[in-house]
């Protein structure tokens, strides 16, 4: 985790893959965040207990409804904040650069580029 912006935000991403999860750090750190990333909802879990992210990213495969639960065990069993914004990407049923609230402060979204995930983020942490 990079810690040399202590006033930045921390945005959690939860990426199974690591070539992907490695590009979204890179992208969210020279953006200025701060960057806590796990591969799996267990890793997600015991690194929420340790510190809360303000801002959580979940890119995994699987069904739209298999991932909410993973969004809602995650928020429930680390005691994540319910103010924390969850934000599930590249889910195919949600239309490209649509974003649908599913209540809980939970996100769909499918991105069309980078600058699309960061323009959301900053509506959602209010920047």
């Amino acid at each position: 985790m990079d810690t040399t912006k202590e006033n930045s935000r921390l945005i959690m991403v939860l990426e199974d893959i690591e070539e992907t999860r490695d590009g979204i750090e890179e992208l969210l750190k020279a953006g200025g965040y701060r960057v806590a990333p796990v591969r799996s909802a267990e890793d997600a879990i015991l690194k929420v207990k340790q510190q809360q992210p303000d801002l959580m990213l979940v890119s995994l495969p699987g069904p739209t409804d298999e991932l909410i639960q993973v969004a809602n065990q995650i928020r429930q069993d680390a005691g994540l904040n319910e103010d924390v914004p969850i934000v599930i990407f590249c889910i195919e049923e949600v239309a490209t650069g649509e974003e649908v609230a599913i209540g809980d402060n939970v996100y769909l979204t499918r991105l069309d580029n980078f600058n699309q995930l960061r323009r959301f983020m900053h509506r959602l942490l209010k920047e």
